[in-house]
């Protein structure tokens, strides 16, 4: 499998910063990228060379990332003129020789499992990864002639392209067939048709495409105190002088080895999904709702059958971890 960044886009919405860089080097942290995010989704993935498709100060991002990235293998495919999702994706398709392409917008932050995606996508077919659409308006109800509520951009009942793509090999040449264009309007419509078409949906897992200063904002907020996992992710909530709460999210069939705290005691308490803690060698099933208390010197990992939000209350001991191998 070989992956590919659409990384080539002007960003024209985020001016003023992206007079001097390009949208995917946008920091959504200090020192973390919009693209850093995605190369360590497609390391852990298990993807080890990956393209980008390059385009606007396609400089700005050679320099910083050279020739690879945390052993990642980096290829540039440069084009000197914007000429559509679909041109870029068929420099990939004609260069590289693989049994599977990756793809991934260069503007969308997200937790969407991509190795669950690629895992579970079918020969001879593309995916895509969608997402549910939330109304970017607060909704008015409406009954009778009355009003009769309100709500806050709830999610609606329809899906969007996630712009995540997983294209197989025996399909290449419906893609480069054509020269450029936008793939959602020239390739998309007619493997629909072909019944070749497949998606990935992933339900509650953050997904935001970075278009404007308030989408960079939601990003921002949403990485405050976050530190990304191979597993998932570890965002600090409280920290005093007398306890930590920390929200840990796990994907689905994804472990947090095992490790034990000399000192520190915690409380890990379920908020949402399914699976097992094993403490000292027990298998603890837990779902929405459970406690398990953890005592300093305790072995314990987790598994996630289902994908795991949990609320981890402890003592204020955050460098107490140690390993320890089955």
């Amino acid at each position: 499998m070989i992956g590919g960044v659409l990384c080539g886009g002007l960003g024209k919405r985020l001016r003023p910063i992206t007079d001097s860089i390009p949208k995917s080097l946008i920091e959504i942290k200090e020192g973390y990228s919009i693209l850093d995010r995605q190369l360590f989704q497609m390391k852990h993935a298990g993807i080890q060379k990956l393209y980008l498709l390059a385009g606007y100060l396609h400089e700005k991002i050679e320099e910083r990332y050279g020739n690879s990235w945390d052993g990642v293998e980096i290829e540039y495919l440069v084009e000197e003129r914007p000429r559509g999702t679909l041109f870029a994706i068929n420099s990939l398709l004609k260069t590289a020789e693989a049994e599977g392409y990756l793809i991934m917008n260069g503007d969308i932050v997200t937790d969407i499992n991509i190795k669950q995606m690629i895992g579970q996508s079918v020969k001879g077919t593309v995916s895509i990864a969608v997402t549910q659409l939330v109304s970017p308006y607060g909704i008015v109800e409406l009954s009778n002639g009355k009003i009769t509520g309100f709500k806050e951009k709830p999610t609606l009942p329809y899906y969007i392209n996630a712009g995540i793509y997983l294209i197989h090999a025996d399909l290449k040449n419906d893609f480069v067939t054509y020269e450029e264009g936008a793939v959602e309007n020239v390739v998309f419509p007619s493997l629909a048709k072909k019944g070749l078409l497949n998606y990935y949906l992933e339900e509650g897992a953050f997904w935001q495409s970075v278009d404007s200063q308030k989408d960079l904002e939601a990003v921002r907020k949403e990485f405050v105190n976050r530190i990304d996992k191979p597993w998932g992710y570890e965002k600090m909530i409280a920290v005093t002088d007398k306890y930590i709460t920390t929200q840990l999210y796990l994907m689905k069939d994804c472990w947090i080895s095992q490790h034990y705290h000399r000192q520190r005691d915690e409380t890990i308490h379920i908020f949402s999904g399914e699976g097992d803690i094993y403490l000292e060698g027990e298998r603890i099933k837990v779902g929405k709702g459970d406690i398990v208390h953890i005592m300093p010197g305790k072995r314990h990992k987790i598994f996630s059958r289902e994908p795991l939000t949990m609320l981890c209350y402890s003592t204020p001991l955050l460098d107490d971890y140690t390993p320890s191998f089955d």
